[in-house]
């Protein structure tokens, strides 16, 4: 699975632990969600999608060829 929220982090130069600031979360929570062993709420996906200036579509939703 590709880890479509790593990607769009490290584009915008953020680190983990910056872009935990910036959605009010741990760094370890961001690393769980990148990682793909935490669902995060529809309310941090909406903060993540805003801070790294992605839809829900872009971070979020599962598309077939990522499943390969």
């Amino acid at each position: 699975m590709i880890n479509r929220i790593k990607l769009a982090r490290m584009e915008k130069g953020l680190t983990q632990q910056e872009l935990a600031d910036a959605v009010d979360v741990t760094r370890q929570t961001i690393h769980l969600i990148e990682k793909g062993k935490y669902n995060p709420s529809l309310k941090l996906c909406l903060s993540i999608c805003h801070v790294l200036d992605k839809t829900l579509d872009d971070l979020f939703w599962i598309k077939e060829e990522d499943n390969k």
